[in-house]
């Protein structure tokens, strides 16, 4: 089956990939991913999932949920591009420029597309607007970036 699938792709170039090059194609879209970017230590709110968060029928921990939306989360999932050299890993905390820890990475990777370092990260409200200037912690080196909205361009 694997021959014939290639077969009937020749004309196009087809080529098989793995699963880095998946998540690669799913961190520029800014998708997040389940034990990574969302799970079930984060809220949707948190996320910027609240569009997919109908608070019209109760659900499970609607409450908490309805409770988080009118007194405002407090911090936020955003994509951020490297401005230094460097490339952001799951786990990297994120610093303000005075080294003061405002967040983590959740999904980083170099994306050869766009040939430019990108992530995916929770940080405090302050720094959740665009164009913020935050830093990533990289073997004790604070590497400077912003935050950007994705798709990452």
């Amino acid at each position: 089956m694997w021959k014939k699938v290639f077969e009937a792709g020749e004309e196009f170039g087809i080529k098989p990939i793995g699963l880095a090059a998946r998540d690669t194609l799913r961190l520029e879209m800014g998708y997040c991913l389940y034990g990574n970017d969302i799970s079930d230590t984060t809220s949707p709110l948190e996320a910027g999932l609240g569009w997919v968060t109908k608070f019209t029928k109760e659900f499970t921990n609607s409450a908490a949920l309805q409770a988080q939306k009118e007194a405002g989360v407090t911090r936020k999932l955003v994509g951020f591009e490297l401005v230094d050299r460097g490339i952001p890993r799951h786990d990297y905390p994120i610093v303000d420029a005075n080294g003061n820890e405002i967040g983590i990475v959740t999904s980083g990777t170099m994306a050869p597309s766009l040939k430019k370092a990108i992530g995916l990260g929770y940080v405090t409200t302050e720094f959740a607007s665009e164009g913020s200037e935050i830093f990533i912690q990289v073997r004790n080196k604070q590497l400077k970036a912003t935050v950007v909205k994705p798709p990452f361009k």
